[in-house]
């Protein structure tokens, strides 16, 4: 009986602030003249903050037009703002600007839905070593990693030089299949310098060159390292996982002035790397046993920073050069 009254009072609650919300909302378009997408798109600057605001207006609509605004093809939009124009009785002539700032918006919102399915097709293929182009994947990965070094076979030890766990890395693709792959390749690619350095540190952590004064002040002589490549894949699953749960909603509207890429995914993971780098070396871990420890606290600080609607991981979008630059 308890259990029932305390529903039907939820219920009741949820019914009365809906429509509470929609008398406000009919108030105040009365007073200012204008409908909640343009009293976001006119008080809001661009960014996330827009963005996140006309997204949820959108969603949260009475019509079914508006809600299935924000999951048309890209090649729609300009037709949907139209709609949208002409459903909110709004004179394009008179408000040509609010035209331009939807479309960002939605271009951003429709692009986020759009990479989070391109990122899962990667994630859910398997890695094949039958073929070709997965095989050359793998052994750029190498030349840029070990230039100096060449493979000597394809199953051989020399993989766990770079962070594998066995002599053929296919099998330590299993997680997250080619996206995993696909992220390594882009760190190492282009990268390049911070990736090979990372590498280095996270063999010999003690003779880390990051910051020799760090390393003196706290006697990272016994420093522990990791598997680079391992935690590259993990840390594509942290990146995974932030996309999906929208997380990096905040970050992509804030750097992608239109519709987020493969390429801003892979150069955010290019950022997290180098970021966990240094936390693991904060962290001065005991042992590797402790890195699920490590992963979650900085799993846990980057969701704080994402959580600032002005936030953008890396502002510049280009991650060398926000790196070298440290």
């Amino acid at each position: 009986f308890f259990f029932s009254s305390r529903m039907f009072v939820q219920v009741c609650l949820y019914f009365y602030c809906k429509c509470l919300w929609r008398c406000l909302k009919f108030v105040v378009r009365k007073l200012t003249g204008r409908c909640e997408l343009q009293r976001i798109c006119y008080n809001t600057k661009p960014g996330a903050a827009r963005t996140m605001k006309i997204e949820a207006s959108l969603k949260g609509s009475k019509s079914k037009r508006l809600q299935t605004s924000v999951s048309v093809h890209p090649d729609a939009i300009e037709k949907t703002i139209d709609d949208i124009m002409e459903l909110k009785r709004i004179n394009p002539d008179i408000n040509p600007q609010l035209g331009v700032s939807l479309q960002a918006c939605l271009l951003q919102i429709v692009g986020y839905r759009n990479l989070i399915a391109e990122v899962e097709k990667l994630r859910r293929e398997p890695y094949d070593s039958e073929n070709p182009q997965h095989e050359e994947m793998l052994l750029k990965l190498w030349k840029c990693l070990k230039p100096n070094s060449p493979l000597k076979a394809r199953i051989s030890k020399q993989w766990c030089e770079i962070g594998f766990q066995g002599d053929d890395p296919k099998t330590d693709f299993r997680g997250m299949g080619l996206l995993g792959l696909y992220n390594l390749v882009y760190f190492a690619e282009w990268d390049t310098e911070i990736a090979q350095q990372v590498l280095s540190d996270s063999l010999h952590p003690k003779y880390s060159q990051l910051s020799k004064a760090e390393w003196e002040k706290k006697k990272f002589d016994k420093a522990i390292g990791y598997s680079f490549a391992i935690v590259g894949i993990n840390i594509t699953d942290l990146a995974y996982n932030l996309l999906v749960s929208g997380a990096l909603k905040t970050h992509f509207y804030n750097v992608a002035p239109e519709a987020p890429t493969l390429t801003h995914f892979q150069q955010t993971f290019c950022y997290l790397m180098h970021e966990f780098h240094k936390f693991w070396i904060e962290e001065d871990p005991l042992d590797i046993m402790e890195f699920n420890r490590v992963r979650e606290k900085f799993h846990k600080r980057i969701l704080k920073q994402l959580q600032n609607p002005e936030m953008a991981l890396c502002p510049h979008f280009a991650a060398s050069e926000s790196l070298i630059n440290m």
